[in-house]
Parts: structure tokens; sequence; C-alpha cells
């Protein structure tokens, strides 16, 4: 569910929403030695020059290099311009689960220490999502869960009531995660629990039991978006406007036997797009977007996307800006500018339906979204978008 990754703050930007000490891995190597990628190579200059002869010298940005071959499998945006992106890179000791962090949108990279874990999709034992709530405190997630509160520099292993985190969200001072009881052979259940923890620490407590089957991102079955979240629970919607303290359900107008509820989006503080399919042929779902003006007490049907890809994921830039990322034999990203009434298609990934993971945006009019998760053995590409969704572009490490 859209958005889980970014959350709206004042003045236009957008801040996204410990137990056992682990080694750290070099950005692109695991590694219980401290990693190389955290130390500046002496060829390497500690500092870059100032333009202006006898300025002060700017310090360099903490990290080592990029691992080369880098590929990407999750992202969280903590302002317009930095993020963070999980990922994966060839290395001569497994795992090989890497970090790198942007201040610039995307115009450079620096590599930082990972959990010493595996990269694996739900349902592996590894991790796939990265999430942080600030500059300086984030979690990367998966079969297991770990914490840092120093920017990336030093991960812990943080307790938490047990199953895999599919998805996990930080919002209102408190730490959403909906776990579900995953394997290898069999995927993941179709029933989680939605838990909360405050996000300076403290015990776990639960918030609701849900019904999780649905879109094609786990990671972002919780939906954030100006101080609200959602989950989608089978054939209802359950909110929240103060971090999972207290939660409201309704029932949405796709519980059918034809159509089902795949993905939620918050679209205001009062606003829920919801996105249904059903009646699916050769690689095409018969898709329809719903709209509500009252957090999902009522609803008004909007438009009829393309027909083509299996289910989908939905994401709100604002009210009348949205994205649907959906895949089958191909991956495609559906676009509408006019309230979800009208849509069309903008992107085509001719890639045997890699898909997609984290769509989401940070502003109006800043997207993000990863075309072919590294966690699925795809290659892992970032995608950034400046006008709500109407066109993107693929960004290098």
């Amino acid at each position: 569910m859209r958005a889980s990754h970014v959350i709206r703050a004042p003045a236009g930007l957008v801040i996204l929403a410990g137990i056992l000490l682990i080694g750290l891995a070099l950005s692109g190597c695991g590694s219980s030695s401290p990693p190389a990628a955290a130390r500046t190579p002496a060829a390497t200059p500690t500092v870059a020059p100032s333009v202006t002869p006898g300025a002060p010298m700017i310090p360099a940005p903490p990290g080592g290099p990029v691992p080369s071959g880098f590929t990407a499998t999750s992202v969280t945006f903590v302002s317009t311009q930095e993020a963070f992106v999980l990922g994966t890179a060839p290395c001569s000791h497994a795992p090989c689960t890497s970090i790198v962090r942007t201040l610039d949108r995307g115009a450079s990279w620096r590599g930082l220490p990972a959990p010493v874990v595996p990269l694996s999709s739900p349902g592996g034992m590894g991790v796939w999502g990265i999430r942080f709530a600030a500059p300086e405190h984030g979690f990367v997630f998966g079969d297991g869960l770990w914490e840092t509160t120093d920017g990336g520099q030093h991960w812990t292993s943080v307790a938490y009531p047990g199953g895999s985190i599919l998805s996990l969200a930080a919002i209102d001072g408190q730490v959403l995660a909906l776990t579900a009881a995953c394997s290898a052979q069999g995927g993941c259940a179709e029933s989680g629990t939605l838990l909360r923890r405050p996000l300076a620490g403290g015990a776990w407590s639960q918030v609701t039991q849900v019904r999780t089957a649905g879109g094609t991102d786990p990671t972002d079955m919780i939906a954030t978006q100006a101080g609200v979240a959602a989950v989608l629970d089978g054939s209802d919607v359950a909110v929240t406007s103060n971090g999972g303290v207290t939660i409201t359900r309704h029932p949405t107008p796709c519980g059918t036997t034809m159509m089902r509820g795949v993905s939620v989006a918050v679209i205001a503080p009062d606003g829920l797009a919801l996105l249904c399919t059903g009646q699916g042929y050769t690689g095409h779902t018969v898709k329809t977007v719903y709209t509500s003006g009252d957090l999902g007490a009522t609803w008004i049907k909007a438009g009829v996307p393309g027909s083509a890809g299996d289910g989908g994921t939905i994401a709100a830039a604002s009210p009348t800006q949205l994205v649907i990322a959906t895949a089958s034999a191909a991956s495609w990203l559906y676009y509408s500018g006019d309230g979800a009434a009208q849509w069309q298609t903008v992107l085509t990934e001719p890639d045997g339906g890699q898909g997609w993971a984290d769509l989401g945006f940070t502003t109006a009019s800043d997207g993000v979204v990863i075309h072919g998760p590294a966690s699925k053995g795809f290659a892992g590409q970032l995608m950034l978008t400046q006008d709500g969704g109407l066109t993107w572009r693929q960004v290098s490490f």
C-alpha cells in the first residue's frame, strides 16, 4: 500500500516514516569486521576543496564507495533530497546485502554498512524492506528486524513478536509492522497481525488482526500519508489517525466473488483511493478505482485503468494525481491526472513481468518506484518522477 515509505511533513518536506548487536556488512559484502565501505580509501581525500582559495574545507559525506554492480530492492526517502536504498552487489563473501544513501536526490551516492543477512523476497530467510523515520533513525525488515539510530552506521537486531514483517511504517511517533507466518515453500499466510511500538523504543502491542491477501507488493501493505495509515483487511479497510492507538474499519465496494481490493492509498487527511481487481484472463485483470472523502465510510467509483497486469499497487501524489504499478507479461505504470477518472499508460517495460516495489510520493510532484526488485533476482532499477507520476527516469548508482 502506497507511500508507506514516505510521510508528508510541514513546509512541503516529507519525513518517512535492542537487543543483540549484529556485525555490519560492507555495502556490498557481508563481514564481521568493520566494513571498508564505511571507511574512506586512502587515495580519496577526506574533505572536498572549496571553490574559493582560503575558504573552509567541506567535510565529505559519511560512507564509502557504492559497491560495483549494486541493484536495488527497497527505497525510503526522509526528505525530497535524502534517501536510503537497500539492495545487493556481487561480493566474495555472502551475504552481499548493501545499503546506499543519497543527499542530492540520486545525483550522487555513498555506500553504508548493512545488516549481515541475505536479501530475499517475502517467504525467504532474509530481508526485503527499508524504512527511515528520520535521517538518523531507520529499520531494515523481513525475516527479522534491524534498527539504526546513527544514520545507518551501525545496526542492531531488534526484538518483535515473530513471523515475517511484510510491511513497516513510522507515523505519529509509532512504528507499525504487519507480520505474517511465511515459508519458502508455502509463501505467506493470508492472515496477519498489525502491531505497533513507540518509535523511541519499547514493547510491541497488537493493533488488529488482518487478512493480508492482496496486491503485488507486500512491503507497501501499510499506506501512510498526512498522518493517516490504512491497511486492507480482506473486503474491509482499517484506518488509524493516531499511529494505531485506535483503529476504524469500513467495508470496501469490492468485496465480491468477482472483485477484491488489492491496494489502498491515502490521498489526503480524510481521503483514500482503492484499487479493486478481478475477472482475470491471460495476464489481464479488470481494474476499478474508487475514492473516499471520509476515510472509507463512503466510496465513489472513479475510473477504470487498463486491464494489462495482474493486480497492482496504487499510490497518490495528490488527490488528483495517482499512479498504479502492475505486471504480468510486462510491467506497466498507469497514471491519472484527474482524480482517477481517466487513466493512461505512461511506462511499459517489456521485461517478462519483473514488477515493481515501493511506489510512493514524497511531495505532490516527487515520487519513486523500483523496477525489477533485486530481492526477486532482477536488476533493481531505481526510478524517479518530478511531475506527479506522468514521466519517469532511471537513476544510476
